[in-house]
Order: structure tokens, then sequence, then C-alpha cells
């Protein structure tokens, strides 16, 4: 029966939920949160900001993780992870599940696993090869990366200035960008977890970013990023997406190039999809509770997973 709670005995460890933008995940991650006697971990990247809650679409019932960076912080994988395992923990040790629910798949990774990240670099440093790619440009400070790890380089465009100075700190600390892949795709998880994948198909998902792209200026998204970026944002926050073209672009321009630049990273996302081990696909063309009892229909018979592992 819809809405019916199963004894979080009855369920894995962690439940996580994973699907491109638009896919419906928040909706889907509350009612398996609310069946299974739990509460959302958010893994997006922007969610972590307060001060975009309508381009970065942030729920909007209390949500662990949401909007607790202001937009001058420069977020950091690693500073997430060390967040993201403590809510965890703190959920399993009340005796409830954590449903880790989010479209950033480094960030789901990163909550789900001991990842071995690169080392954070001090300000110095990165100020030093800021000013190094500026002055250099794009194409020869990327030579210069590819100089120093041909392999960070290969996976960058010299014109991502931000991951390409990234990169460039990281030879100086004896690390690379590039993660090991075999740490990154590990199925080994910290808990017990299953993993789902909303899926849908590309017309419908193409669909769902369009109506929601309108919603947001329906909404006010134009004045929301006005009053963001007249305050200090980080190098890191300035990257939510459709930001500088919300900021730049007369409104009809603008809202044509969020939905398509929705849609090229929802293309991303589905690759990241079909990569994480253990993934279990559920189709998600269909209403959030339905998806929402199949996911704990599924947790609950496979709650006997080995330690450790995704199943």
């Amino acid at each position: 029966m819809a809405g019916s709670p199963v004894p979080p005995a009855s369920a894995p460890s962690v439940v996580a939920i994973f699907g491109p933008t638009a896919s419906g995940k928040t909706a889907v991650a509350e009612a398996v949160a609310d069946r299974l006697g739990g509460e959302v971990v958010s893994a997006d990247s922007m969610q972590a900001y307060r001060g975009l809650p309508i381009l970065t679409a942030q729920p909007t019932r209390p949500t662990r993780l949401v909007g607790i960076w202001p937009l001058s912080h420069d977020g950091s994988v690693a500073e997430y992870a060390r967040l993201a395992h403590a809510e965890v923990d703190e959920l399993l040790a009340e005796g409830r599940t954590p449903v880790v629910a989010g479209g950033t798949g480094l960030y789901l990774r990163a909550a789900l696993a001991d990842l071995q990240l690169p080392p954070a670099p001090g300000p110095e440093l990165r100020a030093h090869w800021e000013r190094v790619y500026d002055r250099l440009g794009p194409d020869r400070a990327h030579a210069a990366l590819a100089d120093r790890d041909p392999g960070a380089a290969s996976r960058l465009h010299p014109n991502d200035r931000r991951r390409v100075v990234r990169a460039l700190e990281l030879t100086e600390l004896g690390s690379s960008l590039r993660p090991d892949a075999d740490r990154l795709w590990t199925s080994e998880m910290r808990h017990p977890t299953l993993v789902f994948g909303l899926a849908l198909p590309r017309d419908v998902l193409a669909a769902r970013i369009e109506r929601r792209a309108r919603a947001m200026f329906d909404a006010g998204v134009v004045e929301e990023v006005r009053t963001a970026l007249a305050q200090p944002i980080s190098a890191t926050a300035v990257q939510a997406l459709g930001l500088r073209e919300i900021a730049d672009l007369p409104p009809d321009q603008a809202l044509v190039a969020l939905s398509l630049r929705t849609r090229r990273y929802a293309a991303y996302q589905r690759k990241w999809m079909r990569r994480i081990p253990g993934l279990v696909s559920v189709n998600a063309d269909r209403a959030a509770d339905e998806i929402a009892n199949e996911i704990v229909e599924m947790a609950s018979a496979r709650q006997r997973l080995p330690a450790g592992r995704a199943g």
C-alpha cells in the first residue's frame, strides 16, 4: 500500500538513488525515506550551497547537506565526503535508513565509499596557478598540464579553467586529478548499500527538462541569480548549471541556453549511471509513489547483503 512504512530492520543499511537532472530523484527519495523510516542525504554538489534554491532545484523539505555552504565557500569533494559520512553514520546509529540521493556522480560515490581523494591545496598555491592560467591563456596552460600530467590533461578541455588549475595544483602536491579508476568504480561501500538508478526515455527526459527550466523562470530565477552575483561567490559555486547564461543573456535566450546545457549534462549523468557498480535500474516514467514502492520492495528483498558490498 502506498506510503506504508517498512521497519528499518528489513532494509539494507543504506539506499542510494541516482539519476539525471529532472528524473524525479527528490520526490522518489523522499517517498522512499518515508517508507523506510529514514532521511534523505543529498549528493548534489550545487544543492550544498545556500542562495540558489531555484536554480539548483533544492527540495522544499528539510534535507541533509542541502544549503550548508555560503556561496563564497569553495567546496570540495573531500569536504563533502567527511560531512556525508558523518550524516550517514549518525542516521545508522539512530536505527534509521539513510537515503543518499543526487545527480553528481562523484559526490554519490564519495558519500557511499572511502575514496582516495586528492589533497586540498593551500590558497597561495591555487592563486599561483590561477595567475599562471590567466597569463598563459587556456591552450598554453593546458599544454603545461599535458607536460606535467598527460592523463589528467587528456580528460580536460583547455577552457575548463577551474579544473585545469586544480590539476596543475595537484602536480605540485605529487598527486593527480585523474582518479584511480579501480578505486572510484569499486563495488566496495562503507556500509551495505543498494544503488538504484532512475531511467527515462531520452525524449521524456528532454520534455521534463524543458518544463523545469520554464518553471524556474516563472519562479524568479533571474532575480535569484542577480542577487547571488551581487555578493562574493566562489569559483566552485559559480559553476552552477545555467548561472552564467541567466546572468549574461536576455531571459528568452537564457531559457533556451539553460535547457540545452541541462540536456547535455543529463546525457553525461546517464553515462555515469551506466558505470556505477551494482546499480539497479528502475523505470522512472511513472508516479514517484509507484517508483518508491518498487524500490522499497527490492531493498527489502535484498536485505541480506554481504557487509560492505553493493548488491
